[in-house]
């Protein structure tokens, strides 16, 4: 079986593309270049030309790299399989490259007047390896996009939120953990200050919720309070050496006889 990267993954090709036929026009004019350097006395007309129809058909062939990487993307599983897959991938890529690229130049030159002398045969197995470089840049680059854009999993997104249950007699509140700011004694009651505005109260004392919102992120900052560590947005400093502990709009005290709490709001 292949793996679920490459599934939903349409878009990538086409984000891929431009970015592929730039990295082709850019490398095979530096060729044309160094070709000028190495080969001085040959007319500039044949480096611009060779590099030229290479650019053309490797962006046109680059389809077939797609295919193979939709079939079994790097990683994918069995790795004999993946590799078979690539591995054809490539020699069908090169030899469609080689050939098309030889029939173009063989056009060009012709109309050009221009003598072409190319040992197909001869010359494919070098041709391979240069090609074998481009091909595997081609399936990490469609390989890196996949991931970036690649959907949430099914099983990602059927995760549900942490929550916990406010009772309030015979009713039952239940609220995401994240949505809760801080909890706070309120006689014999405790009151959730929720992040919608919302102040739920349920017949308990705060120290008998301490230990399981503890568990979910909650800190003691003072007798009376608990504050979600997770939506604290700053600590501000008072005269008498406690902290002011904002939640958004909402504020809460931290003494200074908590410096536990403190040092863990403060990421220490």
């Amino acid at each position: 079986m292949t793996s679920g990267d490459a599934k939903g993954t349409n878009g990538v090709f086409w984000r891929a593309a431009p970015l592929y036929a730039a990295g082709i026009v850019a490398l095979n004019t530096v060729n044309a270049f160094t070709a000028f350097q190495d080969r001085p006395l040959e007319p500039r007309i044949v480096p611009i030309v060779e590099e030229a129809t290479s650019a053309i058909c490797a962006i046109a062939l680059m389809w077939i790299g797609w295919v193979a990487f939709r079939i079994a993307p790097p990683g994918s599983r069995p790795h004999w399989r993946m590799l078979a897959v690539q591995g054809l991938g490539l020699l069908i890529f090169s030899a469609a490259h080689i050939t098309s690229f030889y029939l173009l130049r063989g056009l060009v030159f012709g109309l050009l007047h221009v003598p072409f002398d190319f040992d197909l045969a001869c010359r494919f197995v070098y041709e391979l390896r240069k090609d074998a470089l481009g091909y595997c840049i081609g399936a990490a680059g469609f390989w890196a996009l996949a991931k970036a854009y690649a959907p949430q999993s099914s099983a990602q997104a059927a995760t549900p939120a942490v929550t916990f249950d406010i009772r309030d007699g015979a009713r039952v509140i239940r609220v995401p953990v994240a949505e809760i700011l801080a909890a706070r004694s309120a006689g014999n009651y405790v009151e959730f200050v929720l992040a919608d505005g919302r102040k739920p109260l349920m017949r308990s004392a705060l120290s008998a919720l301490e230990a399981d919102l503890a568990a979910l992120g909650f800190v003691r900052t003072h007798r009376s309070w608990l504050v979600n560590a997770a939506r604290v947005t700053e600590l501000r400093p008072q005269k008498s050496g406690d902290y002011a502990v904002m939640l958004g709009e909402v504020e809460a005290p931290l003494s200074r006889r908590f410096p536990q709490a403190l040092a863990r709001l403060r990421g220490g």
